[in-house]
């Protein structure tokens, strides 16, 4: 697992789909955590067109490029439909947010080739790798 959650963090973009209403929402802490780390990030959320002076797309279908990483922060039940989009879009890692997976999501993803990721929070790990980093550079 150490080595999946590398290869994610690695990558160059990510979509993030989910709730953005306020900055209190997870989605929308990821998105702008990511968006300063220097990733293109990409907001989806068919009820908004902008969040954090981005344009949010309505499906990860719209985005003009294919991200290297959706990260899902739904309810299981539009999970399931998200995962779809990523496979018809052609997105290879999935990371499911603690509380947006599903085993038919899981198993769909790992059905279809994708890397998926589940049950971990992308912050934690990725504040946790950061201050590794950090510490083997002393």
């Amino acid at each position: 697992m150490e080595e999946l959650i590398r290869d994610f963090l690695r990558q160059k973009s990510f979509a993030v789909v989910g709730s953005f209403r306020n900055e209190t929402k997870y989605a929308y802490q990821i998105l702008k955590t990511l968006k300063n780390k220097g990733y293109e990030a990409y907001p989806v959320n068919p009820r908004l067109k902008e969040v954090e002076g981005l344009p949010c797309y309505p499906t990860i279908k719209d985005i003009p490029v294919v991200c290297d990483v959706v990260n899902i922060v739904t309810p299981p039940r539009i999970t399931e439909r998200i995962v779809r989009e990523c496979k018809e879009k052609g997105v290879k890692r999935v990371w499911l947010q603690p509380g947006a997976e599903s085993q038919e999501a899981i198993k769909f993803c790992e059905d279809n080739g994708i890397k998926v990721i589940h049950s971990i929070c992308v912050m934690m790990e990725g504040v946790k790798k950061q201050k590794e980093e950090e510490g083997g550079r002393r």
